[in-house]
């Protein structure tokens, strides 16, 4: 979430879950891994500023591709590494993207990301929102989060917006 929103072009960036079978879900829900959703966040942006494939590009970055159903320290279906698309050309793009990423060997193991069509995305609560914002000495953001954010601010300086440079 962080990291997205502070790219040109992205006008929103709200915490959820997605991808199960659940409705209306919950965050102790999703963590008991028994929903099917994953945690995601659903970017808002304008493509006459930022490409999907920037974005995409953006994401295969900030975290690990290629870890079935973890990252870092978590564990569970909840985390498990997709893009949820909302149109045939973001489809299409998406898998491009790793089609060139597996061509390029860049990662030793292969990358597991789903891509599937969006469903329906249900909010996170309010206290998931603007997380690193709210709470940037926290634990979880220094170690996680703030890492994150230098790796796309090192390489994506031309993606970020004037207000976060």
């Amino acid at each position: 979430e962080a990291v997205y929103q502070q790219i040109i072009g992205v006008s929103a960036v709200v915490s959820g879950y997605a991808g199960g079978a659940l409705a209306n879900p919950d965050y102790e829900s999703v963590c008991s891994g028994q929903t099917g959703h994953a945690e995601i966040v659903d970017v808002y942006f304008d493509p006459t500023i930022v490409s999907h494939r920037d974005l995409l590009e953006i994401f295969f970055v900030i975290h690990d591709p290629t870890t079935l159903n973890y990252q870092g320290n978590d564990h569970g279906t909840q985390y498990r590494s997709v893009i949820f698309t909302h149109s045939e050309s973001q489809n299409v793009t998406a898998h491009e993207v790793v089609k060139e990423l597996e061509n390029a060997k860049i990662y030793s193991n292969p990358v597991v990301t789903q891509i599937d069509v969006a469903p329906v995305i249900y909010p996170a609560e309010d206290y998931h929102q603007d997380y690193f914002r709210q709470h940037p000495g926290q634990g979880y953001c220094r170690a996680v989060v703030a890492p994150k954010l230098a790796k796309f601010r090192a390489k994506f300086q031309s993606l970020i917006a004037p207000e976060f440079r």
